[in-house]
């Protein structure tokens, strides 16, 4: 696979208005993307998750994320899962809830004395994943979290970001006159000049498991799309090589 550093996580939220956990759930990835976490979190919007946006669909596919739901249908969690990776890591406030021995959250709008409570408790357990994922550690002497290596600084940022800009490049093919959407097929040319893999039938048999891996592709479309990639693959070889 493409070696992409986790420099973000996705938050992906449960999007039950109707119910005071759904509410939770918002409130608590908001702290965490604007005051525990920034620059190091993004927002996942389900709705456009679930209807095809490609920019989270992308993001969703290279970069860890954590679902949080309100409840045990667990819909963003399983919604993620189907349509790019499983999340890294998962909470659910009804869990949460019953493990701390909390009152139940109500309210919708204005949730109530346990309902706040349960933001608190949700967000720093979020916050928690996040460092995890991003294989963070207190630093006991200086009193902050230390940094790998491979982990870039946080932005200094107030606002939640969006992971539509995530960055992740997504190239439009043109097959038999329909256009297909392959993700991140640069990062995987990329990969493959890098190890010196020169075009030939095997080079673009491993091609197709990696781009398989973040795309779906119809069986009637494979063999066109295969060409294709193979033709790319091929010119941006040459126009790199060493």
């Amino acid at each position: 696979m493409p070696e992409l550093p986790p420099k973000k996580v996705g938050i992906v939220t449960c999007s039950g208005e109707e119910l005071p956990e759904g509410t939770v759930t918002r409130l608590a990835a908001l702290r965490v993307l604007e005051q525990l976490r920034p620059g190091e979190t993004v927002t996942i919007c389900l709705p456009l998750f679930l209807a095809g946006g490609e920019g989270d669909r992308a993001f969703a596919r290279f970069y860890p994320t954590i679902a949080i739901d309100g409840c045990e249908k667990r819909c963003a969690y399983h919604g993620t899962a189907r349509y790019s990776n499983e999340p890294a890591a998962s909470l659910v406030i009804t869990d949460l809830v019953k493990k701390h021995g909390l009152d139940k959250p109500d309210g919708l709008r204005k949730l109530n004395k346990a309902g706040l409570q349960a933001v608190e408790m949700a967000a720093h357990e979020m916050a928690a994943q996040v460092d995890s994922i991003l294989g963070k550690s207190w630093n006991r002497a200086r009193g902050e979290f230390g940094q790998s290596n491979n982990i870039e600084q946080p932005e200094e940022t107030t606002t939640a970001t969006c992971s539509c800009g995530s960055g992740i490049p997504i190239t439009k093919l043109n097959i038999s006159n329909q256009e297909i959407t392959v993700v991140g097929l640069p990062l995987i040319f990329e990969t493959f000049q890098e190890k010196d893999k020169e075009p030939s039938a095997a080079t673009l048999d491993e091609i197709m498991d990696m781009v398989k891996i973040y795309n779906h592709i119809e069986i009637d479309a494979e063999p066109a799309l295969r060409a294709e990639i193979q033709k790319g693959y091929e010119a941006y070889f040459r126009k790199n090589e060493k």
